[in-house]
Formats: C-alpha cells, sequence, structure tokens
C-alpha cells in the first residue's frame, strides 16, 4: 500500500531517505509485531532482537549487554563508528505488556497498521534503524551512532544500567510514539512526568464471614480506605501535577472468609519525584487494627529539556521546511533516565497512532514517512551543530 505525499520537505536528501525508510518500514514493522513479545519472556525477545539485527546498517558492531531486570533477555547496542564528530544516541524498546493470549499481529485496514505495540514502541523501533541505516551512508557526518534496544521497558522495577554506558554522547533520541499539536503541526516530546509505582500491604485476621465477621480484622476494607483516601491527594492542575491512581489490588481467597491479607498498587506520576514521598507518608501504618504498610517499587525521574533544546528544533524546522514543537507527556520513558546526563534528550519521535497497551493498538501509515522526516532533521541537525 503506497503512502500518500506528505507536506514537501526543505532538503532533498532527506526526504530521498524518509521515503526509503517508509519503503520498507511496513514490512520491517510485520517482522517485529508479529512476534509476541510481552516483558520477561525471554524467548520471544530473542526472536525480536534478531530480527532488529537484520534491520541494522551494514558494519554495526553489536553488543549484547545486561539487562536491567533479572531473568530478562540481554539489552541489544549496536554501534556504527563515522569519520566525523558527534556521538548520537537512538533509543527503543522490545517488549510490549499484551501477553500471548491476547497478542494481536499486525493487520491493515484504512491506512492504520494495527498490532501489539505497534505504537508502543515497535514502530519507533524500525524508525530509530531507518534513522541509522540513513546516518550510515554518510559517515563523514558523526563519530558514532548507538542504537539501544532494551527488552525490559514495560514492567522495569530495577534502576536503569545503562546511563553511565552513553554518559558524554551528544544526544539521545528516543523513539516512543509521537504526536501533533492541536493545531496539527508536528511535535516532539520533550518534558515528562516523574513516574512511580506505590505497593501497599495490608495484613489483618482471617475469621468465618458468617459466625463471627467481627472476630476478624479485614485487609480488604482497609485497603479499599486506602485507595479512596491516598486517591484524594491527587491534583493534576497543581503545581505538582500530581496524578495518583489504584490499579491492581487483590485479597481474600474464599467467599466465606474475612480477608486477612491483601496488597494494593498506585500508578503515582507527577512534576518531580520528590512529590512522591509526600503520597507515602500519607498511608497510614494501621487501619482498625489491620497493619499497613507501603514500598515505592519504581521511582522513574522525569525529564525537561525544553529550554536546551529550542535551538535544535529551530534548526530542524528550518531544514524540514515546516514546524517542530516541543510538547509534554504524562507517561514513563527510558528517555528520561538519559536526560540528567545528557542534556540534549528528545523523545517521542516514533510514528503517530493511539491505542497503546489495548487490543485496538495502531499507527497511521502515512506518519511511518512523516516521522522519519521529522527524526531525521533532529538528528541531522543535532550532528551539524556538532560539527
Amino acid at each position: 500500500m503506497s503512502c500518500p505525499e506528505p507536506p514537501a520537505v526543505a532538503a532533498p536528501q532527506l526526504a530521498a531517505d524518509a521515503l526509503s525508510i517508509a519503503q520498507r518500514a511496513v514490512e520491517d514493522l510485520r517482522a517485529l509485531v508479529d512476534i509476541s513479545s510481552p516483558s520477561g519472556d525471554v524467548p520471544a525477545a530473542e526472536e525480536a532482537i534478531a530480527r532488529c539485527v537484520e534491520m541494522l546498517p551494514d558494519g554495526a558492531e553489536c553488543e549484547r549487554c545486561p539487562c536491567s531486570t533479572a531473568g530478562s533477555a540481554d539489552d541489544l547496542v549496536a554501534r556504527v563508528r563515522g569519520t566525523g564528530h558527534g556521538r548520537l544516541l537512538l533509543v527503543g524498546h522490545l517488549d510490549t505488556v499484551i501477553d500471548h493470549a491476547s497478542h494481536q499481529p499486525l493487520r491493515i485496514e484504512g491506512g492504520r497498521l494495527y498490532g501489539s505495540g505497534t505504537a508502543d514502541m515497535k514502530g519507533g523501533d524500525v524508525l530509530a534503524l531507518g534513522v541509522a541505516r540513513a546516518l550510515a551512508a554518510r559517515p563523514e557526518s558523526f563519530a558514532e551512532i548507538a542504537i539501544l534496544l532494551v527488552t525490559d521497558e514495560e514492567w522495569r522495577v530495577a534502576p536503569f544500567v545503562h546511563v553511565e554506558r552513553f554518559a558524554g554522547f551528544d544526544a539521545c533520541l528516543c523513539f516512543e510514539a509521537g504526536q501533533l499539536t492541536a493545531e496539527g503541526e508536528e511535535a516532539v516530546v520533550v518534558k515528562r512526568k516523574a513516574a512511580g509505582t506505590l505497593r501497599v500491604g495490608a495484613v489483618g485476621l482471617a475469621s468465618h464471614s458468617g459466625s463471627a465477621p467481627h472476630k476478624g480484622r479485614n485487609a480488604l476494607l482497609a485497603l479499599a480506605s486506602v485507595a479512596g483516601s491516598v486517591a484524594a491527594l491527587a491534583d493534576p492542575d497543581g503545581p505538582d501535577q500530581l496524578t495518583i491512581v489504584p490499579t491492581v489490588m487483590r485479597s481474600g481467597d474464599a467467599f466465606n472468609v474475612v480477608p486477612a491479607e491483601g496488597e494494593l498498587i498506585f500508578d503515582i506520576r507527577a512534576r518531580g519525584a520528590d512529590v512522591f514521598d509526600r503520597v507515602m507518608a500519607a498511608v497510614p501504618a494501621d487501619l482498625g487494627g489491620v497493619a499497613i504498610s507501603a514500598r515505592l517499587e519504581r521511582s522513574w525521574p522525569g525529564m525537561d529539556s525544553r529550554r536546551v533544546v529550542q535551538p535544535l528544533l529551530e534548526a530542524a524546522s528550518a531544514r524540514l521546511g515546516r514546524p517542530i514543537h516541543g510538547a509534554d507527556r504524562g507517561g514513563a520513558s527510558d528517555a528520561s533516565h538519559f536526560a540528567a546526563s545528557i542534556p540534549l534528550t528528545l523523545d517521542g519521535l516514533g510514528p503517530r497512532g493511539g491505542g497503546a497497551h489495548t487490543p485496538t493498538e495502531f499507527v497511521l501509515e502515512t506518519s511511518l514517512r512523516e516521522r522519519a522526516e521529522v527524526a531525521l532533521a533532529v538528528a541531522e541537525s543535532v550532528l551539524a551543530e556538532i560539527a
């Protein structure tokens, strides 16, 4: 299926490279999406990595590095050496939140490419690999292009292990799904919230729910109370942009027993990770004789590179021939881990789509070429500035 013509691009070589990426992007995406690769499945991750290796530029040096999450397949680091200046890191992940039973292979309907992981983020992986191939054809324009594809982004709670490995790189480009502004112009992500996972445990006392309910201490009711009181602290329009969403609660094993134990999980997002301590402090230690414990299981930093990247976006817009704007997004991303050590960090360079983490996940076919143009304009502008 051919893609409709996007707006004209100012730089002819950029336009030709983006077209080349788009012409093979659908089949490259099919090769990845047709592999069901939920987080933690090592054979599936190995199969996806093997497909990505086939899409790398000729001569790329491949290395398998231990993943941040124990038991996961090793991550892939590929490097392309050049003769110029500037080191550029391209980041993606190959795992999905969709389990094998719910996996949807790629299908094309009405200009949409549906399938598990199309938007989050195998479509972005395909574009990152395409950008690497395009840049590799001009080795004089860079010193090193590194591609990092991890296998645990969707479920990682351990510290991220790759930050030091790429210290000193000039820019980091992450290929999570792209977006448009409210006016319909191209946008990349320059600001993300910090993300936290709060796990609350409850230990009460079991008893027969019919003959002696008064002798029990109900863990389920205690957790329900905590869910309501902690969620009420959310203030998305406040200075901390705090959201607190109870997402999982488990308690009870039998219909006629007062539940003695349980757990509750919150997803927390805020301007900065320091806000999470205040949320944890709001969890009581005891409710009606039920002991309550709280643990911050995951804490990912926020990202705010708006000021640093503005000159780059202006240069990339001129190279592209249409505006590229900075935007913010609430979702977490590995870009946030790199932003502190690589100030020139941008995200959201992947194709546009929707329905991430759902059975109706998709990317727009036309956006494969349009976002390849955006990504190339940004990457080339980074390297031109360093040269």
